[in-house]
């Protein structure tokens, strides 16, 4: 029998029936919900005369359209006072675990769901949000959906999906001082573009992936949409499992150990065979920064803004073009010295305790540029509780940073949290599409290291000629 793949693996073990017109059925271990659509599902299901199928599997908490603000409550933004009613009512009335406002288990989805042992190898994991597929770091097949398809969630704890074809994506080499997983991802994107993974699921694989932390994992496989894919995986080893032994939601015991014995298998065997390969080299990657209105649009932190002029696709030419003209920026100027106007460290991407220590260390007793306003905002409640037991929050509260509290924040900027019109953010997100840190924003994405460069020279910079 010819070798599977982790994804065929996985995939297989959760068809639940197979549909006409090349649908599949399949059962779903872990539902997350925000509160952009926790409660209007609640309410449509309600609606339809249907129950929650499974409320042990479907987890819920506040991130999206919470304020970030310190001392923050429901209301400080109305909207998501609204919202977070809605879904508190929904989810006591059919017994659905919400995470809440000042809870241990709140935070952006994608951080404290992992985090708590939520995310399981071998698990289907669905939420409304693009980003869903970070959870695909602990080998667990992890698929963005719509608002319908959270209803039929909830109804049925089942998904109707097409079966996409298989890529990967090869990481090689080692990481030069300083370069950081965003960066590895980033210049990922700008080498493939954000179209090569359409109708494809992502496996990432190589001596790089096999050295990388979990949060590490996390954050690339967090911007595997953005390389057009359904989803992004990487298989579950030693480093997964020591992540999750102890962690609240995960197996205990003997259990534990016979979730490990299965886990074994999932990894793709040797003889497996991919639709599409690609190999990327890790050694000449420089940090990196993005100059335009897509994650392609990436550059080395000490390069110059590409000319739309040599590019041959006219289509590619003339959105190249749109994207300097909205960011305000000309062809052939060095990136590097470029001023900015906020930098924020945060979201799902980079909003983990790991990425707050890298800016720390970044950050180096250094201060805020004055014309600079800098925010940091933990992923969740735990990684604040942790940052503050270290004492980083001091650090960068002292440095004229200012500290907030755990959500989304001015990822989307759904919150009230946002950069005026024509200001220039650095920020360590995943989209820096037009207005999508607010209406005429302009927002670049780097790595929290880079985001404290900015912040502290008050212009884009490069971290390494700060003896980072």
């Amino acid at each position: 029998m010819p070798g599977r793949t982790l994804f065929e693996k996985i995939w297989t073990q959760h068809v639940a029936a197979e549909l006409s017109g090349d649908l599949s059925l399949l059962s779903i271990d872990r539902h997350f919900l925000h509160d952009l659509e926790g409660g209007p599902n609640f309410i449509r299901l309600e609606k339809l005369g249907y129950q929650v199928h499974d409320p042990d599997l479907t987890y819920a908490m506040p991130d999206h359209a919470i304020s970030s603000l310190p001392g923050r409550t429901a209301d400080t933004n109305p909207m998501g006072g609204r919202l977070l009613r809605d879904m508190r009512r929904g989810a006591n009335a059919a017994g659905v675990k919400l995470f809440d406002i000042g809870d241990d288990g709140q935070g952006i989805v994608h951080v404290a769901g992992p985090e708590m042992g939520l995310t399981l190898p071998g698990a289907t994991v669905v939420c409304p949000d693009s980003h869903t597929c970070t959870h695909g770091a602990f080998g667990a097949l992890a698929i963005a959906i719509g608002s319908s398809e959270v209803a039929h969630v909830l109804a049925t704890q089942t998904l109707r999906q097409k079966k996409p074809k298989t890529m990967r994506i090869r990481l090689e080499g080692r990481r030069a001082p300083g370069v950081t997983a965003k960066d590895v991802i980033l210049s990922t994107i700008g080498q493939l573009g954000t179209a090569v993974g359409r109708g494809h699921a992502l496996e990432f694989s190589g001596s790089l992936v096999d050295a990388l932390t979990i949060e590490e994992r996390l954050t690339i496989c967090n911007l595997s949409i953005e390389l057009g894919s359904k989803t992004g995986m990487m298989a579950p080893d030693d480093t997964t499992y020591e992540y999750l032994a102890g962690r609240p939601y995960a197996p205990k015991g003997g259990l534990f150990d016979k979730a490990v014995a299965h886990w074994r298998s999932l990894p793709s065997d040797e003889d497996a065979a991919f639709d599409a390969e690609h190999t990327i080299r890790a050694d000449d990657i420089a940090p990196q920064i993005t100059w335009g209105t897509s994650p392609q649009d990436v550059i080395d932190v000490s390069g110059c803004i590409p000319d739309p002029s040599g590019e041959a696709d006219a289509e590619r030419r003339k959105s190249m073009e749109a994207a300097l003209h909205y960011m305000g920026l000309r062809p052939g100027d060095a990136i590097e010295g470029t001023p900015v106007d906020w930098v924020f460290i945060g979201s799902c991407t980079n909003g983990r305790l790991s990425d707050l220590r890298e800016a720390a260390r970044a950050l180096a007793g250094r201060k805020v540029a004055a014309s600079v306003r800098a925010w940091i905002v933990p992923g969740s409640v735990a990684v604040k509780r942790a940052a503050e037991g270290e004492g980083l929050h001091r650090q960068f509260i002292e440095a004229g940073f200012e500290w907030r509290e755990p959500g989304c924040s001015m990822c989307v900027g759904a919150n009230g949290d946002r950069i005026g019109p024509g200001e220039r953010s650095v920020s360590t997100t995943n989209r820096n599409f037009v207005g999508r840190q607010g209406p005429g924003a302009r927002t670049h994405l780097a790595s929290p290291a880079t985001a404290v460069a900015a912040a502290v020279a008050g212009k884009i910079a490069d971290i390494r000629k700060f003896g980072h």
